[in-house]
């Protein structure tokens, strides 16, 4: 207990502090009658002192030195009995109380020490009962939250309503996972970008710790706890609007798999609320581990399914279809086929494969804010994953690129069947992708035609003359263009070699621009037409 409640027992009412008031926060651990000229070997840090000053130092300096000692040894005060042997505490020895923060007090010759250290120590083990039973109690809690949580959210808010402070859950990196405030759950959806009701605003204030993160005192504080260390207090960052804070690691396998913390705010954690905390760490840190296996289960699951289609294994029977659902597949939707390949030697080492992981978590954190079932799978150094309409590839590389890793994409095919065909695309380009860097297939398309595709030519001609073959008369436009090509874009050649007027050859190249988009001025067009004249004799 501490001094300042002690005074509110009946033993200590007529006792007097004379000095040292500054430090009536200090706590009692125990009470101890001491009456010996040196009294420090027998007491220890935490008790509290009563003599009858009957030893006591007559010298000013002594004084002040045993003062000063049994501070430093960490008592809690001192209680001298007047007046039979000091008719009071020494002027010199309350000097030096003041000076430190050290309480005296004089307690009256008629009150028996026995009933001060009797009711103090009663007092003291009440005080600890009542912690046992309240500890239980939050144990009792946090079990039952074990075992009946949904997620992390439920456990976020049970032990906000135990500690009555904000509590939040966050990744390492700083993402947040689930909060709680004042009595009022707010799960990571929520984000408004500031809300008076006070109730709302842990999102904002959420988001200002994670600039506090940013810093290079926090990242300090990060690295200690990656090396095993147990909690952390956080001092104040005002400039921030962020109070003192306490922060538990969440480890799983000595891996730090999140951070949960506390706003202390002008009152510090005690003893039961840090053990409170570290136990929920220790749910927290199960219940990842149980997602995360469920998580394991389900991706292997995704990951058969997807292999399926990708070799062209799945028989789409009712059964399958269901199963397909279950997954997240359109039947009917169009997909595109990616692949992010690692810049790493196979087999992979541990880093690598650690880095996979990860890369594939965001991913699948990229199609749940898409608001779309995640549908990929791993191999070696790859990711394969199905790209729903209408997002773009784009999205999913911005926040991913790095020079370790590169990306290729597939033209866009639907239904069951042509998943594979997706697939057999995007592997054409492996072999011309550059580290650091996102490829199409449409892109690569000349480079495959080049080293002898016949996929790759197929769906180059088509690419290249698709516009011009569903418009009226579009053979005689296809004629007329791969003509222009070979006279070397000679208007009057062309004409001739057609056998039409000028005036005609200029309204069927009006034509083509307006149907086809052709710049027939540019150098790209002409090599694409030229090429398509080479691949085209090749199979005649």
């Amino acid at each position: 207990m501490k001094l300042i409640d002690a005074l509110q027992l009946s033993s200590f009412q007529h006792a007097s502090l004379v000095a040292g008031a500054n430090g009536l926060e200090r706590a009692i651990r125990w009470v101890h009658v001491v009456d010996l000229p040196d009294p420090l070997p027998w007491v220890r840090a935490g008790d509290l002192l009563l003599t009858t000053g009957y030893a006591w130092p007559t010298e000013a300096e002594q004084q002040r030195k045993l003062i000063y000692a049994l501070a430093e040894r960490g008592l809690a005060g001192v209680g001298l009995a007047v007046p039979q042997f000091l008719p009071k505490m020494p002027a010199p020895a309350c000097a030096a109380a003041d000076e430190i923060g050290f309480p005296l007090f004089e307690i009256p010759w008629e009150v028996p020490f026995t009933s001060i250290t009797e009711e103090i120590h009663n007092s003291i083990l009440t005080i600890h009962y009542k912690l046992q039973e309240q500890s239980e109690a939050i144990h009792r809690e946090l079990m039952r939250t074990a075992l009946e949580a949904e997620g992390l959210q439920d456990i976020v808010t049970t032990l906000g309503k135990l500690l009555g402070r904000t509590v939040t859950i966050e990744l390492p990196e700083g993402s947040l996972l689930a909060a709680y405030y004042l009595g009022e759950q707010l799960g990571h959806q929520d984000q408004p970008e500031q809300q008076d009701h006070k109730e709302q605003q842990i999102p904002y204030q959420a988001a200002k710790r994670h600039e506090a993160n940013a810093s290079i005192e926090q990242q300090r504080y990060l690295k200690t706890l990656r090396a095993g260390g147990q909690h952390l207090h956080i001092p104040a960052a005002p400039e921030l609007g962020l109070p003192e804070r306490f922060v538990c690691p969440i480890h799983i396998n000595r891996e730090m798999v999140g951070l949960l913390w506390v706003f202390e705010e002008e009152n510090p954690l005690n003893e039961l609320d840090i053990r409170t905390v570290q136990y929920a760490a220790i749910i927290m840190a199960l219940h990842i581990s149980q997602q995360r296996a469920l998580a394991s289960l389900e991706a292997q699951l995704g990951y058969s399914f997807l292999d399926s289609l990708l070799e062209g294994h799945f028989n789409p029977t009712s059964q399958a279809l269901k199963r397909a659902q279950i997954f997240g597949f359109d039947p009917n939707g169009i997909y595109r086929v990616g692949i992010l390949v690692l810049n790493a030697q196979v087999p992979l080492s541990r880093e690598a494969i650690a880095e996979r992981e990860h890369l594939a978590e965001l991913l699948r954190r990229q199609f749940q804010e898409f608001g779309t079932p995640p549908l990929l799978s791993l191999t070696q150094n790859q990711i394969i994953f199905l790209l729903p309409e209408p997002y773009k590839a784009e999205q999913i590389w911005e926040p991913l690129k790095a020079s370790t890793i590169s990306l290729a994409v597939s033209r866009a095919h639907r239904g069951f069947a042509a998943v594979q065909q997706a697939y057999n695309d995007v592997r054409a380009i492996l072999p011309h992708l550059i580290p650091g860097q996102y490829h199409d297939y449409d892109e690569l398309l000349v480079p495959l035609v080049l080293t002898g595709d016949k996929e790759a030519r197929a769906s180059f001609l088509e690419k290249l003359f698709a516009p011009l073959k569903a418009a009226k008369n579009g053979e005689v436009l296809i004629q007329t263009l791969l003509m222009l090509a070979r006279t070397g874009f000679h208007l009057k050649r062309t004409a001739e070699e057609l056998c039409i007027h000028p005036k005609t050859l200029r309204y069927r190249m009006d034509r083509l621009v307006k149907l086809g988009a052709y710049d027939l001025h540019d150098a790209e067009t002409q090599f694409n037409l030229q090429l398509a004249i080479r691949l085209l004799s090749l199979e005649e």
